[in-house]
């Protein structure tokens, strides 16, 4: 197995949920951090570096990167972990891809950037080791532009899986089903605190997160799906 002692992570969204879980992890074995996140979070842990950064911005991405490689010299792992979602308005239909009106829909914006905005360039240039990202397509109607997004970031890391290739940089799709973290919950969303039951936790995915990472460095994991018992399998 690859050893992670010392070497550098990037992480996205990392101030709670999933990328707070993942960061963790990483700690755990070593690892220093840049954690970004609106917040801008530390999360508490050694040789971690916060970092105040909405990836919704491009030039806030470079920054937060470019500090984390100032802070630690390098760059070895990228987990590309932030995202929004938007399901159902009053109206009924804030996820369609299709409206019938041909309305342009703000919230689509949103939901593309932060999942396909990875720090691959940074990485290539300096010829780092890992880069991720996590996402799975929607099986409901009513979440046309979400399921897209989720599509076209699983259709990005396997380009990147082709470009990055030869310069000794894995790109694995870490794909879960239902986490119970409070994005389930956010705000809009209108569902009840019993819809975690049966979900999984956010330690569960930074598990298969930590397991892609330390395979060895002969082969590569192109995706990694995971689901709650409780949950069917589809897509």
């Amino acid at each position: 197995m690859t050893d992670l002692h010392g070497k550098v992570a990037f992480v996205t969204g990392a101030s709670r949920g999933i990328g707070a879980a993942v960061g963790r992890a990483l700690s755990s074995k070593g690892v220093r951090l840049g954690l970004a996140s609106r917040s801008g979070d530390d999360l508490g842990l050694a040789d971690t570096l916060g970092l105040t950064c909405d990836v919704r911005h491009l030039d806030q991405v470079e920054a937060a990167v470019a500090k984390t490689v100032e802070r630690f010299g390098r760059l070895d792992i990228c987990v590309a972990n932030a995202g929004v979602g938007s399901y159902h308005t009053p109206r009924g239909h804030a996820g369609r891809a299709h409206r019938g009106d041909d309305r342009r829909q703000p919230e689509g914006d949103d939901l593309h950037d932060p999942r396909l905005r990875p720090a691959s360039d940074g990485e290539r240039r300096r010829r780092r080791r890992h880069s991720r990202l996590g996402g799975r397509p929607s099986r409901s109607p009513r979440r046309g532009v979400y399921c897209a997004s989720k599509f076209g970031q699983v259709g990005l890391t396997r380009a990147l899986d082709h470009e990055l290739r030869e310069h000794g940089i894995r790109c694995t799709n870490v794909c879960p089903g239902g986490v119970a973290t409070d994005f389930a919950l956010a705000d809009g969303y209108g569902r009840p605190p019993e819809v975690l039951a049966g979900m999984m936790s956010a330690e569960d995915v930074a598990d298969v997160v930590l397991f892609v990472l330390t395979r060895p460095r002969g082969y590569r994991i192109l995706e990694a799906a995971l689901r709650p018992m409780t949950e069917p399998s589809w897509g």
